[in-house]
């Protein structure tokens, strides 16, 4: 699947990234020279992805249901005048050049759904001379991030100290301490935590909430010390919340629970609070 399908799908609950950027970059603005723009080359030649839900997630794909509606709609839209590029074009352009740097790692699916949030925050800012560099912005914290959380992308090292399988494996133990009793339930309906941690993890929950939760919520992950031990945290807090319905649901019910999660009171504070507590604990 081509990065540009993918950008396209960026956030369908907002119409932002479908919008044109005021900032387009300059070389769709020279026409003179009649640059070939991003869009048209990777139509012909895509940017090939990797999936973060083929065997490995436990489930056939790694979409939320959140999203899954809209982003069908997303593919059929009218292409913007020659000068204007839409706001998904330069994360488009981010991820291109991301996995050019980087071919060991290349574009992976669910890539867009991490630096979504992140290219919003910066071309959305007040400060209009921030808004004018969103994108290198974006690229700069993009690369940082991802020099972070890159193993998660990386099938090979899904088994090692590291890799993704110890990360869900402890969101279960310590839940284990937390509540047993919800821990035994999960495990009789042999809930994995592959079937909905994986997800939650590996994209730092952007697929579970709408965007400014999103926001609000890696506020909180960043600005720790330890960010992804309490990304931990955040996801076992999320169990625990949702207890009673866990505990009463059978496995159909509580798998939708997990792949679709109800916000408690539609506010992310609580799970943030929650989280806080049982990192205190520790």
């Amino acid at each position: 699947m081509s990065s540009a399908h993918k950008s396209k799908r960026l956030c369908p609950d907002f119409s932002f990234f479908l919008n044109p950027t005021d900032y387009p970059c300059h070389l769709i603005m020279d026409l003179e020279n009649e640059y070939e723009t991003l869009r048209k080359r990777v139509e012909q030649t895509t940017l090939k992805s990797r999936t973060v839900a083929r065997n490995r997630s436990g489930v056939t794909n790694v979409s939320s249901p959140l999203k899954s509606s809209a982003s069908n709609s997303l593919g059929d839209y009218d292409p913007l005048p020659n000068g204007s590029e839409a706001h998904w074009e330069v994360v488009e352009r981010i991820l291109f050049i991301y996995a050019k740097l980087n071919p060991g790692i290349a574009y992976v699916q669910g890539m867009n759904e991490i630096v979504g949030p992140i290219y919003y925050t910066f071309a959305t800012n007040p400060n209009s001379d921030w808004k004018e560099h969103a994108e290198a912005d974006t690229f700069f914290c993009f690369t940082n991030l991802m020099a972070e959380i890159r193993d998660n992308f990386i099938k090979s090292l899904d088994d090692s100290q590291c890799g993704i399988t110890s990360k869900m494996e402890s969101v279960y133990s310590t839940l284990k301490e937390e509540d047993e009793e919800l821990y035994l339930k999960l495990q009789e309906q042999n809930i994995k935590p592959q079937f909905f941690a994986f997800r939650w993890l590996t994209l730092l929950l952007s697929q579970e909430f709408v965007l400014p939760d999103v926001i609000r919520i890696w506020d909180s992950l960043f600005a720790d010390e330890k960010r992804f031990d309490f990304l931990l945290m955040v996801s076992c807090a999320m169990l625990i919340l949702i207890r009673n319905q866990l505990l009463e649901g059978d496995f159909t019910i509580n798998m939708r629970l997990l792949q679709d999660y109800p916000l408690p009171n539609g506010d992310v504070l609580p799970i943030l609070k929650k989280a806080k507590e049982l990192q205190d604990s520790k």
